[in-house]
Parts: C-alpha cells; structure tokens; sequence
C-alpha cells in the first residue's frame, strides 16, 4: 500500500462548505473510505526506514530549510506523524485556519508561540489579564527571556513597542470568563499578530481568525479531547507561521503523541454536541445561582459556553470538600462536571495582587460543566453551599451582587 495515499489526510486548505457539525465528524478523515477503513489508523512508529540516504538528507534539508511537512514519510516522530497530522487537519478546518501544529500540552504549544517570535528579536508581549495562571507565570517569570506589558484590550495599542512581537488575550478568560472584542483588539494590533486562547470558547462558540486574529492556542487537554484522558496543545494559524512552529517543535521535542492525536481527532467528531449540551446546563445553572442568597455573583459569557464562575459569601474551600457529585479538580472540558478554587490551584502561581486586580477573588469557584442531568447537578451545588455556609447579607449587599 503506498504510504502517502495510506496515511496523509486531506490539506487543511480544502474549501470549507459543510456545516462545523458535519467538518467535526469528516475533517481529516475524507480518504478513509478509499483506504478501505473506518475509523482513523494510529501510527506508532518512532523512526521510519529508508535505504536512500542521500534523498533522507535532501529531505531533512528542506525541512530544516522551509518548516514544510515532507512528502512521504516522516523519517522520525520529532518531525511529524501522520495520526497527528489527520487532528491538526481537523481542528485548522474548524478554525477556519490555514494550518494548525499540535504539541504535547497547550504550554508546550504557547511555548513554542513564544519561542518562534522571540527568534526573530520580537520579544516583547503585550498581554492582557487575566490568563490561565501558567501563561500568565510563563510570560511574567521570564523564563523564555521574554517582556511582559500587562494592560486593558483599550491600551493594547498604545503599549506596543517595536520589538512587540505579539498580543495576547484569553477570552472568555480563565477564570472570570471576561469577553473582549477580538474584532476590535485584531484592529488595534495593527501589524502585531493577535494570539487569542480560545480553549473555552472552541470554534463552536468563536472563530477568532475570522474575526482577525493571527494565532488561535487551545489546551486540547480540555473541550477538543473531552474526556479527560489526553493531554495536549494546538495552534491554528497560517501557513507561513506552523512552519515556523513545526521548526521549534523538532528542536525542542514537545511533540504530540499519536495515540493522543487519535483521541483528539476522536474527541473533535462530538465537540459541537458536548459543547452546545454542557453550555445550556450551564446556562441554567448560572441563571440559578444569580438566584441563591448563598452566591454573591455569577460570571457567565455573553456567548455562552459550558464554563461558570461564581463567588460566595461562605468558605470557598468547604463548597469544594462538599461536593459528591461534581468532581473537585482542575482542569476542565471534560463530560463530567468538574469545580475548583483558582486562588488555590490554577492561579495561585500568580503574585496575590495581580490576581485580584484582574478580578480573581479569593472567594471565586470555577465549574466546568459536563453532561450530566441539570437537577442532579443542582441538587449537589446546592448541597455543598449549605456546607460552605454564609453570612446573611443585608439587601444593600444583595442588590450588589448579581450576574455578570
């Protein structure tokens, strides 16, 4: 069987004219009838063999030259892998992108972001609060010799510099699921690219390239998986800049694994129905916690989404030990509902008055829902406030606090 026409999906630049619900279930995976198969092959091979030394060498020239994916065989997993590549073609169809590179986690793939405009002496970063706790301790500490300038989406344009090598913006953000306007923030970039984390809006909810971003980072980890059994990273982006990425992820080794491409490309054929199902429980639960005397606000999205955020008068901690239903534990996207303390896990890495300042409370739980039934999950929220206990608040108060 020839391995090009056995193992190379379809190019992310196919014409997009079907419907996301249809391209979740087929991107990447058109050939898979002519191969006589229905369900994507898993590749685990680590080296490939060849006995034309000479033309493996030309081969690795062009890429180490160009970034591009080679014809034929990858020669080594570090350069590309064609389970892999069917999810990047996949999730660049439901971005809209023209390409998309996956990595090892969503840090690896904004690592290597970072690293690609560093190379270029654009090391400068406009950012805007707040960001996932390890993005925003990636681009505080340092640690890739990068500058940080926090600012408002309105001062984005006034803090670049000429050595700004990109902004970026969570939204919603993690976690008070604050919007930004990506239309307008694109526009104030200018030449800058945008890097916008989409990972709890997933192309179900936002499309950020149509909407003028450059860059679009998830942590596949979470919605695009599902399930909570796959830890990953992808950027969708153009051409010019996967190649770019593919470099760096050869160099640095933060490569995805193929079984993990499988379940990514797996989980990406029920996205829009997770997510559209979880979003409207979770739409309900807001609606109920805005409602309750123990909740002092309910963050939820104008877009809506399968993400809540909500602070209470009561012990934030005891809520969480609370719970039975609902798993207490970080991460999120999952089909089964999941709740955390961002002051104590996800954001605690962030110094504690820049964590307040961007709106993260010391009282504040984030809850990923799932999809279980809507009165089950509320029977065990409500459970686990009465655990948490409250001060009764005056209606001054009460009339304070509310959704948001």
């Amino acid at each position: 069987m020839d391995y090009a026409a056995s193992t190379a999906p379809v190019p992310a630049t196919t014409p997009a004219t079907r419907a996301l619900a249809t391209e979740a279930v087929h991107a990447g995976r058109e050939d898979l009838v002519e191969l006589g198969l229905h369900a994507a092959p898993i590749d685990l091979s680590t080296t490939y063999p060849s006995r034309d030394v000479a033309a493996e060498a030309a081969r690795i020239d062009a890429f180490a030259a160009s970034g591009g994916r080679l014809d034929g065989p990858p020669v080594y997993a570090r350069l590309d892998n064609p389970t892999t590549a069917r999810f990047e073609t996949a999730l660049a169809r439901l971005e809209g992108s023209d390409d998309a590179v996956a990595f090892a986690s969503g840090m690896a793939a904004l690592t290597a972001v970072l690293l690609v405009r560093a190379s270029l002496g654009l090391r400068h970063v406009v950012a805007v609060r707040p960001l996932y706790g390890c993005s925003d301790h990636l681009l505080e500490g340092g640690l890739l010799g990068t500058e940080v300038t926090w600012t408002d989406p309105a001062g984005v344009a006034d803090a670049i510099r000429p050595d700004t090598g990109l902004v970026m913006v969570e939204t919603p953000a993690n976690p008070t699921l604050a919007e930004t306007d990506i239309k307008a923030l694109a526009h104030a970039c200018g030449s800058v690219p945008l890097l916008v984390d989409s990972t709890f809006a997933t192309p179900v909810l936002q499309r950020p390239v149509e909407l003028g971003a450059r860059i679009v980072l998830h942590s596949a980890t979470k919605y695009l998986g599902g399930h909570g059994d796959v830890m990953g990273g992808v950027v969708a982006c153009d051409d010019e800049f996967a190649a770019a990425l593919r470099q760096v992820r050869f160099a640095t080794g933060g490569v995805l694994h193929p079984m993990a491409g499988y379940l990514l490309l797996r989980g990406l054929a029920t996205l829009p129905v997770r997510v559209r199902a979880a979003s409207a429980t979770a739409a309900e639960l807001a609606r109920r916690l805005a409602a309750d005397p123990r909740v002092a606000r309910v963050h939820y999205p104008e877009i809506g989404g399968a993400m809540v955020s909500f602070e209470v008068y009561g012990e934030p901690r005891d809520v969480i030990a609370g719970v039975k239903l609902i798993t207490p534990a970080v991460s999120l996207g999952s089909v089964d509902t999941l709740i955390q303390h961002p002051a104590s896990i996800s954001h605690r890495i962030v110094a504690e008055g820049d964590r307040r300042a961007a709106g993260v409370s010391d009282r504040l739980l984030r809850m990923s829902v799932g999809l279980e039934d809507v009165e089950d999950l509320w029977a065990d929220l409500c459970e686990a406030l009465s655990s948490g206990g409250r001060p009764a608040p005056t209606p001054a108060r009460r009339a304070r606090a509310g959704a948001a």
